[in-house]
């Protein structure tokens, strides 16, 4: 086992991106970064003890690689290859809120249809 690995391959055995394109495509970007250096080349070598900073979905990832993988392996293996460094996420994310009973908003139950049609019935009358 050698002591460097091309970024966008070990982001890839790491998990954080589906496909290794997805991987090749955010280093080409310019979007992420080797011990605070910016880089852009996917054959950029890294070894463990680097730290890598990158953006996944909506926050900043900071990760130190502590192990190189031979594989794309399961998820345990993945995350034995690295250390999670990022802040936590927060958790304030807005819940849904619940569905509202009919009272002339939302969409009626069948119970309230029955009762809307009865009482158009009786109208017309």
């Amino acid at each position: 086992m050698s002591d460097k690995l091309r970024l966008d391959k070990w982001l890839w055995h790491g998990r954080f991106f589906k496909t290794r394109s997805l991987a090749s495509q955010v280093v080409a970007s310019g979007a992420v970064r080797v011990n605070k250096i910016k880089v852009s080349k996917r054959s950029t070598l890294i070894g463990p003890d680097d730290v890598l900073t990158f953006p996944q979905a909506d926050h900043i990832r900071v990760i130190r690689v502590l192990a190189l993988g031979t594989r794309r392996g399961p998820a345990p293996e993945a995350q034995a290859l690295y250390e999670d460094l990022s802040p936590p996420k927060p958790k304030t994310q807005e819940k849904a809120p619940p569905n509202p009973a009919y009272e002339g908003k939302g969409r009626p139950t069948k119970k309230d249809r029955r009762t809307l049609d009865l009482s158009r019935t009786r109208s017309l009358e």
